[in-house]
């Protein structure tokens, strides 16, 4: 089978590329910039902006499934940045996989995009878009992720969108190596009592419920067809707890300093107005979206991955915990 991986030099980008050539797929791998250390010689690499509409569909020419991996994310920068990144980018591929017939689309999306600022306790995916956003990550990744599903049963595509949430494990170079920095410079502080629990996925698991989801995938009228799915390892976590843990693995302290969620929002909405205010480009330290990411509970019913393509997460969250540990020492 021959597929095609945006943002295939990121994180769980590369892992599916592996997981992919080794069953023994032709992967065309679709990067930014220069090609990644694959293990596999053989992996095509295109190195294109995914904003470069030409490129983009023809990349997608002579290919059976799409992964669209590939996305800005973040919680500040303006908001061309982010439609053109993770909106106009999705339109090209599916543009793309149109002219040139390509039969299956799975988009990586996020549970941001339902995330609407409260405890959300085993929410499954019925739970609807929210009325009002506070990050241009989660509303262009839902205008993109919308535009996946409604492109089911066009041209004879079979779309789906996967959101995997909090991706962890051996060779990320975002989130807990961001983590770790602001940990050694006791930048961390715990947001509300510390009692609300998240869902995570590590980051082989993410990978394999990418390519389950392909494979159930046949055509227009098949079940994962036209649909969005939550991702995770179905153990949710605490929050705070979680993230002691990983400073642990570095031999960190855990954090000591607490404010309430009431007053981490209102510091977020202070530092996103004054940064606005003076023009500053950098990411303000906390944001009202991320006081709130970081204070309530997020955590989903898994059942409809289970049940319309088999996904269960094969690697607990234990044995990834010694698999990370390892890799860092």
């Amino acid at each position: 089978m021959k597929v095609l991986v945006t943002g295939a030099g990121g994180f769980l980008g590369l892992h599916l590329v592996e997981k992919l050539a080794a069953r023994g797929d032709a992967v065309r791998a679709v990067v930014r910039h220069s090609r990644p250390n694959f293990s596999d010689a053989s992996i095509e690499t295109v190195v294109t902006d995914l904003a470069d509409r030409a490129k983009v569909i023809e990349a997608c020419r002579g290919v059976d499934v799409v992964f669209h991996v590939a996305g800005q994310s973040g919680i500040w920068g303006p908001w061309s940045w982010y439609y053109r990144n993770n909106v106009l980018s999705t339109k090209h591929l599916i543009e793309g996989c149109w002219k040139h017939r390509v039969r299956r689309l799975v988009f990586t999306s996020s549970p941001s995009v339902a995330f609407d600022g409260t405890d959300q306790e085993k929410i499954d995916e019925t739970t609807g878009y929210p009325k009002k956003w506070l990050c241009h990550y989660a509303h262009t990744k839902a205008i993109a992720e919308r535009a996946v599903l409604e492109a089911n049963g066009e041209g004879k595509l079979a779309t789906c969108a996967l959101r995997p949430h909090l991706i962890w494990g051996p060779g990320d170079r975002s989130l807990i190596p961001r983590l770790f920095h602001r940990a050694r410079r006791r930048q961390l502080v715990q947001i509300g009592d510390g009692s609300n629990r998240v869902d995570t996925v590590y980051v082989e698991n993410a990978a394999d419920a990418h390519i389950a989801a392909a494979s159930a995938l046949d055509s227009p009228t098949s079940a994962p067809a036209g649909k969005a799915y939550f991702i995770s390892q179905d153990e949710p976590v605490g929050c705070w707890q979680w993230i002691n843990r990983l400073l642990s693995l570095e031999n960190l302290p855990p954090i000591e300093k607490k404010v309430s969620l009431k007053f981490a929002y209102r510091c977020g909405a202070f530092m996103e107005t004054a940064y606005k205010f003076l023009r500053l480009k950098d990411e303000p330290p906390l944001t009202r979206f991320l006081a709130l990411q970081l204070g309530r509970s997020h955590y989903f019913d898994i059942s409809r991955a289970r049940n319309d393509f088999g996904y269960t997460p094969t690697v607990s969250t234990e044995e990834g915990l010694k698999r990370l540990k390892s890799s860092l020492s």
